[in-house]
């Protein structure tokens, strides 16, 4: 059998049971450790997960902050991999996106949609506004700190892993992933990409309440940008 990457794949579901088997086939293959975080999921994803032969731990399913969070501290090999588990992001990526930080040209990667298209970011108002805020989200990002970013969002890249332990992460929600990027790059962190398809999730739909959450990342870019 081929030689596993020394890479922990933390895979974040919350009723994806209709998903997992198929989304965890490739992390499995690849990497020496695959934790799936469960958010409380009232179906069978984490005993979907077993089976396939991940480890799992339970969270509270209050937030995707937490859940990052806790993930974070189980991550066991020097670099982690953080993906959801709806089939949106694309695992055959996973090698792409570590391969700068085991090289040593980076800390932080992050799959750009913005470089490699995406099934999700156009086709109706909703998805128009949140492709809009990414842009304007990393936009400010790219001013603050003088990078050249395309997708300061997704959630779906790879780190250095004492580096994401130490960053004293805060937020409870989704917007930690932009939280997460300023910290680096205020230490310095070295910041790029690789594109990346985001496809359709398989089954179900968001569990993002994007009209909700619009507030909320307005005032977290605001608060991470200006103040240390």
């Amino acid at each position: 059998m081929t030689e596993r990457l020394p890479i922990s794949v933390i895979v974040f579901a919350k009723n994806e049971a209709n998903s997992l088997a198929a989304v965890l086939e490739t992390p499995l293959r690849l990497a020496a450790q695959v934790v799936v975080m469960d958010g409380a999921s009232s179906d069978d994803s984490a005993a979907v997960a077993r089976r396939a032969g991940a480890e799992v731990l339970a969270d509270s399913g209050n937030g995707k902050g937490l859940a990052i969070r806790a993930g974070l501290r189980a991550a066991t090999q020097p670099v982690v991999v953080l993906m959801d588990a709806d089939g949106s992001h694309d695992a055959a990526d996973i090698a792409r996106l570590v391969e700068p930080i085991h090289e040593n040209r980076a800390d932080l990667v992050i799959a750009s949609r913005i470089k490699g298209g995406s099934d999700e970011l156009a086709g109706n108002l909703t998805n128009v506004l949140r492709l809009m805020g990414t842009l304007f989200v990393t936009t400010l990002i790219n001013w603050r700190f003088g990078t050249h970013l395309t997708d300061s969002l997704n959630g779906f890249r790879a780190m250095r892993t004492d580096l994401a332990q130490s960053l004293d992460l805060k937020e409870g929600s989704h917007t930690i992933e932009h939280e997460m990027v300023i910290k680096a790059l205020r230490r310095g962190a070295r910041v790029t990409e690789r594109p990346s398809h985001e496809f359709s999730r398989r089954h179900g739909v968001s569990s993002l309440p994007f009209w909700r959450n619009v507030p909320r990342f307005v005032f977290s870019s605001c608060r991470y940008l200006l103040f240390p």
